[in-house]
Order: structure tokens, then sequence, then C-alpha cells
């Protein structure tokens, strides 16, 4: 398949084509020193464009065949949360220029690019539905200027708010994916994981399915269930999963947002490449063909998931040199070249390699 065609992702979709999508730009940009931890928003696509520009070609070269505009959090209530009067952001010019570099480094590396809609500050203060879609239509009203492939709602935590958002893209005439970032206790109203599925799939949205806050096991055993009630209602949609890239099993309703490394000592939770690589396949096995990270995720992650399913795609990513670990029988080290083969790898536990105390 050639990307720079320019088919649509529904025309991709429908056709059964396997796609990938990035990893966590604000996880990623916050480790390299760009976007500052707590507010996660985006004002770097002003301050730095060229670090945001290089993570979208890193994506794009490790196999993404979507890139999202760096615009999380990308409304004028997020923005503005922790900023006195006379430093207020705007969301209009973030998401402008988050439009202009996504979609100068989607159309060099033939990809298509995604605005992202985000969650609101004005839903969880309650401060109504026609404030809140207020905000929505901001973000949304400049990714229809810039003509953006497909619209992505995500890290919405209830689904209420969600078909609020789903209502406002619908307005566009774009393809409509929308997510979630719950577990398997369900929204943070207490509706289930099932009532969440089937109240996407009826909001009229054509890719429905989880994003972040979990590890890949548990967002893919929650899109199972998620999946089942959709498919009992005899409701077509299309199934996209993007978990976190953290280990999670400890984190409750909130995944890794409530375990003690957050936000600052993460990194001892990282999953490795080869936890992506067996993730892409489970996915794939459970029907799902939009496949993504979210926070966690880094470039080399989502290089795991397209080898992992490349003959699946019938292509590997541009940068890809060493599958499967092949590369390693030129290291300099016996022990090391002993490793060159995915068996070793996939049977691994990885440790931190931190003494017992």
């Amino acid at each position: 398949m050639n990307l720079s065609e320019k088919r649509t992702i529904l025309d991709r979709l429908n056709a059964g084509e396997v796609i990938i999508c990035d990893g966590g730009y604000t996880h990623v940009l916050e480790r390299r020193g760009y976007v500052t931890a707590g507010p996660y928003t985006p004002e770097v696509v002003l301050e730095y464009p060229t670090a945001v520009r290089e993570i979208h070609r890193e994506f794009a070269l490790c196999g993404a065949d979507i890139l999202e505009a760096f615009s999380f959090n990308g409304t004028d209530d997020n923005l503005n949360k922790a900023r006195m009067a006379d430093n207020k952001l705007c969301a209009k010019e973030i998401c402008e220029d988050g439009c202009k570099i996504v979609q100068e480094v989607a159309k060099e590396q033939g990809c298509l690019a995604a605005g992202p809609v985000s969650s609101t500050d004005s839903y969880r203060k309650k401060l109504g539905k026609e404030k809140v879609q207020e905000e929505f239509r901001t973000q949304i009203a400049v990714y229809q200027s810039f003509r953006m492939d497909l619209l992505i709602a995500e890290f919405f935590m209830n689904v209420e708010e969600a078909e609020w958002a789903v209502e406002v893209m619908q307005e566009t005439g774009l393809p409509v994916a929308i997510s979630m970032c719950i577990g398997p206790l369900g929204d943070h109203n207490n509706i289930s994981i099932e009532e969440c599925g089937i109240r996407l799939a009826k909001s009229g949205a054509d890719i429905i399915g989880l994003n972040c806050r979990f590890e890949p096991d548990i967002c893919l055993n929650t899109l199972k269930r998620m999946k089942a009630a959709v498919e009992k209602e005899g409701i077509k949609v299309h199934w996209m999963c993007q978990p976190a890239g953290y280990r999670t099993a400890d984190g409750g309703r909130d995944g890794f947002a409530s375990i003690p490394e957050t936000a600052l000592a993460l990194e001892s939770r990282l999953i490795s490449r080869w936890d992506a690589h067996k993730f892409a396949r489970r996915a794939y096995e459970e029907g799902v063909r939009f496949i993504g990270g979210c926070c966690g995720f880094e470039p080399y992650h989502i290089r795991a998931l397209a080898e992992e399913l490349h003959e699946e795609r019938g292509r590997l990513p541009k940068n890809s040199r060493g599958l499967y670990a092949s590369s390693l029988k030129y290291h300099h080290n016996p022990i090391v070249q002993a490793r060159a083969n995915k068996e070793y790898w996939y049977n691994l536990i990885p440790t931190d390699g931190r003494k017992a105390t």
C-alpha cells in the first residue's frame, strides 16, 4: 500500500488494513525537557517547533501511518489553569501551529494527519454542555480549516463528555475516532465498560476504543468486554487501542495516574519493546485494526508494533534495520550475539537492576 495515495482512514479500515498510529507526545517531549509535568500543555509548538517536528518524523520513520498534531490539552480552559492573566495561552494559535507542523511532516512521510480533541476542564468543573462544546469547537474549527484527515477525541474519563465531543466532531464531515482512558471499573461517573462501549458506538463515531492510563493487557481485556457488548447490540464500528506504555497492575481506577512513581519516576515502569510486540499481536487477534500508543510509548515502541505486524501490513518501517533482534549477531560480545533471536526477548522478564532492600 502506498500511503501517499491518501485514501481515507475509513477506506483503509473498511478494506481490513492494519493502521499504526503514533505514540505519546506529551511524555516523550516532557522527558526531553520541552513539556512541563503537571500542566502537560503544548506550548512547545510555539516555543520549539523543531522539537515537535522531529518527534513526528521519528514516529513516522518507525512505522506510524497517522500522526496527531501536538495540541493535547489544547483548549483554553486546560491551557490556562496554571497561568496568570498576563501570560495566557491561546488555544486557536497553538492548534494552528500544531496543524502546520504535523501536516508538513505527514506530507513528507506519506502519513495521514489527525486533529486530537481533548477532554476539558470545563466538564470537570461541571460548567455544562454548552460551555464544554464551546471548548471543543475552538479546537475543531482549526482542524476543519486545515482539512485534517481525521479527528481523534482522546483521554475522556466520562462517556457523557465523549458523546458531547462526538456531536461537535460530526458537524465537520471528517472521520471521527473517540477513545476513553478508562479501565475495567468503567468511567468516572460509574458507567460500566459495556454501557460506555454501547453509547460510544451509538454516538455515530466511526472508530471507538480505549487509550492511555492502563497497560496494554489491561486495555485489551477491557476493550474485549466493550467490544462484546457492542457486537451483541449488532452495531458495527471500527476498533482502536492506544494504551499507556507503563505497567499499571496496581493502579486501580485511574491506572498509572495513581501509582507512586507518577509523574517523575515512571521510567522503571516502562514496558519493553517486546511487550509492545506482544500487544500488537494480541490486539490484531482481538480484531483491533487501529493500533498505537499513548503516554509512555516512545518511537521505538511504535516501531515494534509495525515490525510485529509487518506481514499483515505488507511492509516494514522505514528505519527497521534489525527485525526480531537479528542485528545482534554482529555485536562484538558473543554473549549478546547469542541473543539475536525473537525467542530470547519474548521470554525475558526484565528487572530494574536494583538490589533488594
